[in-house]
């Protein structure tokens, strides 16, 4: 589990929406150590670039459409279409970002000339005087098969790095383009489909990847990670299933009876004082929901008996069915609008310092239950000012404006789990999404609020893999991580593989620290609210400097 390897890390990341992935890219802008390349499809989308026409665009329909600030005119995103995302280090050579461009193209070039048949693709290359990816350059007609528009940008620290990239058309609808001038020129486009390859774009994806690392950083190891996805971050509550853990590489056979006798450092201590009295009463009395309750917590007479507890709003019942979790599933009802104020209310009757709240998802509202949660945080501000109020959040369907919602309340953290590592995504969280996570943490990091995410051990994955997680969480600049150990609640979630030993907690701890994550908590028993008041008192919050765009653009 070395973090002191130097890597171009390589993510396929299945289906992300546009305005996730440039989240996701600023983040890695400000953090990431290693060079990094995004490969993914988009959610359909118009976008537009700085110098854009908006006349350009003939007939959006109900596409989105998305001012960008990359450089470019008009292009369309798609099923079908494989975007890449390099977020690497351009140096001050003013003429670094044009050579960047021209090995994007050189990549995508390389890799239709494999793919397609030579009869059909003619000459390929750039057209004079017109970015991009063009096949038939020996006709009177040539056509384009990919778009490049790319930024160069300045983090915090003053590196200057390149945002956004290179498009190609794998197995897309081309009527789509029909919406659009594309790039703004009356030319025609094509794809690989029509080019004589008959691959799908997730297919084709490993090998765009491989060709775009090669010819950027060709003396660097490359170290992949694929997230396992069919509709990445699709709404609606899914069955556990344990034939997504045997795509995923898992041997659910071989995996620990929930009868099997827990080993010594899995026995949670049970507390009886006061404490835990006195915060039963604060929750009874004010008719709350605790996480601490509905997820069978092991720590939960620890947490009170220190007059702690996680406070779960907008409802009961959640819209998901992860396969972990003890939570209910069910049509949840309307929220209740008084709900903020008894939270409040008992976070000053026990006289919290540092308050916890959670939520579960509701894909039912429009805002995913952003409102409830921001106007909890609120009121616990109104009844105890003094208070560190703590939120673990839903992705709120990775909707910026609903997750804005919850950041301009300012809560001391920010927490949103990515709970396991890519590979597992979507056999452990099948609703959910591991870049939209990913996503979610860095909008909310660059917003300046310190962020933590959390995951389980256990479930299949590897320590190789774990470490590749934690670097990821510190790439979009996660200050707190708690790791550990997965416990079934129920025969009918998702089976234990194995239990982590303590030692091996230690060891995921020292490389997350390593990566320069503030603080691990990492043992057999933590949970996401495990020591959180500690946790937070061991970070600083970023600083309020984010992003800054340079004057050179490419497109």
């Amino acid at each position: 589990m070395s973090s002191n390897e130097n890597f171009l890390e390589l993510r396929f990341l299945g289906k992300v929406g546009y305005s996730e992935a440039v989240d996701l890219q600023r983040g890695l802008v400000e953090h990431a150590k290693n060079p990094t390349v995004l490969v993914l499809e988009h959610t359909e989308v118009i976008t537009i670039g700085r110098r854009g026409d908006a006349a350009n665009i003939l007939d959006a329909g109900e596409t989105e459409v998305v001012a960008t600030d990359r450089g470019g005119d008009v292009t369309w995103h798609g099923p079908g279409q494989l975007v890449c995302y390099p977020i690497v280090d351009l140096g001050e050579d003013p003429g670094a970002a044009k050579a960047h461009v021209c090995k994007l193209e050189t990549a995508i070039a390389n890799v239709v000339r494999t793919l397609g048949s030579s009869d059909l693709i003619g000459e390929v290359g750039r057209l004079e005087g017109h970015p991009g990816i063009w096949v038939n350059l020996d006709s009177a007609m040539p056509r384009k098969v990919g778009a490049v528009g790319v930024r160069s940008v300045r983090n915090a620290h003053g590196t200057r790095r390149s945002m956004h990239g290179v498009s190609l058309n794998v197995d897309c609808d081309l009527s789509a383009f029909g919406a659009i001038v594309p790039c703004g020129l009356n030319r025609p486009v094509t794809s690989l489909r029509e080019l004589g390859c008959d691959l799908s774009a997730r297919q084709v994806a490993q090998r765009v990847g491989q060709e775009v690392a090669r010819q950027l950083r060709p003396l660097l190891p490359v170290r992949e990670v694929a997230v396992m996805t069919g509709a990445t971050g699709i709404a609606g509550a899914q069955p556990v299933s344990l034939k997504r853990l045997t795509q995923a590489g898992v041997n659910h056979e071989a995996a620990l009876s929930i009868s099997q006798r827990k080993p010594e450092w899995l026995r949670s201590m049970v507390r009886l004082s006061d404490a835990v009295a006195t915060t039963r009463t604060a929750v009874a009395s004010n008719r709350l929901v605790t996480v601490c309750e509905e997820a069978g917590c092991p720590n939960l007479s620890e947490c009170w008996s220190d007059g702690t507890a996680t406070f779960m709003v907008n409802g009961a019942d959640c819209t998901r069915r992860c396969g972990f979790c003890l939570i209910g599933t069910a049509k949840p009802t309307a929220l209740d609008l008084d709900e903020p104020r008894r939270v409040a209310q008992a976070v000053a009757e026990l006289g919290l310092s540092h308050a916890v709240v959670t939520c579960v998802a509701r894909d039912d509202l429009d805002d995913g239950g952003a409102s409830g949660v921001a106007n909890t945080i609120a009121a616990i501000r109104s009844a105890s000012p003094s208070t560190q109020v703590e939120v673990l959040i839903s992705d709120c369907k990775g909707d910026g404006p609903s997750l804005d919602v919850i950041f301009d309340q300012r809560p001391e953290v920010l927490n949103h789990n990515i709970e396991t590592v890519a590979r597992l995504q979507r056999a452990v969280r099948p609703s959910a999404g591991y870049a939209r996570s990913l996503a979610v943490l860095a909008r909310a990091e660059q917003q300046g609020l310190v962020t933590k995410s959390g995951l389980m051990v256990g479930l299949g994955e590897s320590m190789d893999e774990i470490a590749e997680t934690l670097s990821d969480l510190a790439a979009v600049g996660v200050k707190i991580v708690t790791v550990g150990q997965y416990l079934r609640p129920t025969a009918a979630h998702l089976p234990v593989a194995r239990y982590y030993e303590p030692a091996e907690f230690d060891l995921i701890a020292e490389t997350g620290r390593q990566l320069g994550i503030g603080h691990v908590e990492s043992s057999p028993l933590t949970r996401s609210s495990y020591h959180a008041k500690r946790a937070a008192s061991g970070v600083a919050a970023p600083t309020t400097l984010r992003v800054s765009l340079s004057l050179k653009e490419s497109r």
